[in-house]
């Protein structure tokens, strides 16, 4: 399943990655905010997201002004390996080297068409599984743990 949610500063781009993602018959879940909210906070949209990614498994797209936040406040759930990118070079990599499982993008950054590349390249690359990523990861892993 895709999980999908914004701050204020990201929701217009969220509807519009909405409606491109129903074009390319994706099933993907929104958990908010159903409507405009200028006082909203994006850590609240971030962790929504990133726990029903981390306790259900799937992916999620999250968007904010810069992406930056909502990737920070994602990040720290347990499991989640949340990543901006501002390019499609950036989703490809970020999937096949760190097996991402949460998109972050700029709604003040990002226009429409390119943030419409950046999704679909992110969703259609998988991780390579290549010795060095895994290794690179588990290390990660082990942080994260506590175990280092």
């Amino acid at each position: 399943m895709l999980y999908i949610a914004s701050d204020h500063a990201g929701y217009q781009l969220k509807e519009e990655i909405k409606r491109y993602l129903q074009l390319l018959n994706y099933s993907f879940e929104d958990l908010g905010p159903k409507e405009f909210d200028p006082n909203d906070d994006y850590p609240d949209f971030a962790f929504a997201v990133a726990k029903k990614v981390a306790d259900e498994g799937g992916e999620g797209i999250l968007f904010c002004g810069t992406g930056q936040g909502v990737c920070l406040a994602a990040n720290k759930i347990r499991g989640i390996r949340a990543v901006s990118a501002y390019d499609e070079f950036m989703a490809r990599q970020a999937k096949e080297h760190l097996d991402s499982n949460i998109l972050c993008l700029g709604g003040r950054v990002l226009d429409a068409e390119m943030a419409k590349k950046i999704v679909k390249t992110w969703l259609d690359t998988g991780f390579s599984g290549e010795e060095r990523h895994e290794r690179r990861l588990g290390k990660i892993e082990e942080m994260e743990n506590g175990q280092k």
